[in-house]
């Protein structure tokens, strides 16, 4: 038995005991990822904002 027939043999093996998410259970993952980059994004848009106001009043 060669090593590499044996290690698809057992990958396989072992691919068939995971239990994949339900279609429903991606989708909804992928909606809190997505959302959760948009807030960070406007939060971090607006500190970027502030604190570039706040050093151009600071240069004044």
């Amino acid at each position: 038995m060669s090593k590499i027939g044996r290690f698809f043999r057992e990958s396989r093996a072992e691919l068939k005991k995971v239990v994949w998410p339900s279609r429903q259970d991606v989708v909804s993952s992928v909606l809190v990822v997505i959302i959760s980059t948009v807030i960070m994004a406007v939060i971090l848009g607006l500190l970027d904002f502030a604190f570039t106001e706040a050093f151009r009043a600071l240069m004044k």
